[in-house]
Order: C-alpha cells, then structure tokens, then sequence
C-alpha cells in the first residue's frame, strides 16, 4: 500500500482503477473505534480523476511506513545483492531519531512550541494555492488541542523535511469535527498566519 521509495499510497479508484497519492493528497484523516493493534484510520484523498475518494489505512502503514519500515528490497549496488528496505531505511530513521531529529513536527498553537508528531496526529489537510503549501490541522498529542499550520508538501510528504518557518493560524479550534472543518477553512483563507521558526 505505500511504497517508501516513491513516497506514495495505493489506493482504489472508481474511475482508473488504482491511484497513487502522496501524504498531502489526504484530505481528513480520523481514527476509526474498535481495534487498537494495528489503529485503522478512515481517509479521504485527492486523486488524480479530479474527485476525492474514501480509504483506509494501518496505523502502520501511516505512521511507520514512510520511515522505510515496511516491506520490500532494493539492488545494493556496492554489494551486488538485494537488500531488505526496513534494515536499511530503519537504521537511517534511527540513527537520525537518536540525533533528536524527529521525523514530523508542527507548531502547537496553544502551547506555543514546536511538537514532534506522527501522520496519525493530522486531522485535515487543504491544498493551498501556487507555491503556498498545504493547511495542516494537526492534534497535538501532550494538549490534545488543534492547531493549523501551513507549510510546504515537502514538510508532509518527506519524513526528516522540517520547513525552517512555517504560518501559524493563531486560534484553537473546537473538539468536534463538524466545527473543526468549517473553522479550519474559514481561517485557512483568511490569511491570518503568523510565520514561526520551527527549531526542532
């Protein structure tokens, strides 16, 4: 379902069949009840047929997968053999987590600082418009608060990609759904961001 090498999901399409999407394509993201090893997450997408389209996917497959955690080989060509992916983008992911590099992070409005955080904490993501980015509410996992920052795809997308400043919608959203995304796109296209340093 997600290929670490190309940073994209595979997901069906009613119109071609299959589409591949990247991190910033979601559009809602929400924790379904019931199972909690492995955690499944309700998504909607943006495909590339024009329409958005409902999914699912693993808490693994959201959270770990793009660290290079899941299936698969590559050609090694210093040693001339097929190498696992997760031995290799593993080691990586660690090394770098040890460093005190986090693979995502966001701005927690309310607490004023900056939070490492998984793709399982994203609760929405709106394209923006040309080079501006994406809209991102994301659930802080120390305050349980919602807090919107626009950044780059890349800062989605790329695990280990922290943009050095991102906006900041100064505002805390409500608890409920409903409201979350009628506030989220009300302040979205307000344009009231305030740019933070991110220093992770």
């Amino acid at each position: 379902m997600y290929d670490a090498l190309r940073t994209r999901y595979t997901f069906s399409c009613p119109e071609s069949g299959q589409a591949s999407v990247t991190l910033a394509d979601f559009r809602e993201l929400d924790r379904l009840p019931g199972a909690s090893h492995p955690a499944v997450y309700r998504i909607r997408f943006a495909c590339s047929c024009g329409a958005e389209h409902p999914g699912l996917v693993s808490h693994d497959e959201l959270d770990w997968a793009p660290l290079g955690l899941g299936e698969g080989a590559f050609y090694n060509v210093m040693t001339a053999r097929f190498d696992e992916l997760a031995d290799e983008l593993g080691r990586v992911a660690a090394e770098r987590i040890g460093r005190g590099e986090w693979p995502w992070s966001f701005f927690c409005f309310p607490e004023e600082r900056p939070r490492p955080i998984f793709p399982s904490a994203f609760c929405l993501i709106a394209p923006g418009t040309g080079r501006e980015g994406v809209g991102l509410a994301v659930r802080c996992p120390v305050c349980r608060c919602v807090s919107v920052n626009l950044v780059s795809t890349d800062h989605v997308n790329l695990p280990f990609h922290n943009d050095p400043q991102i906006g900041i919608v100064e505002h805390v959203f409500a608890d409920d759904r409903l409201s979350l995304v009628e506030e989220f796109t009300a302040e979205l296209y307000s344009a009231r961001f305030d740019a933070r340093r991110l220093g992770l």
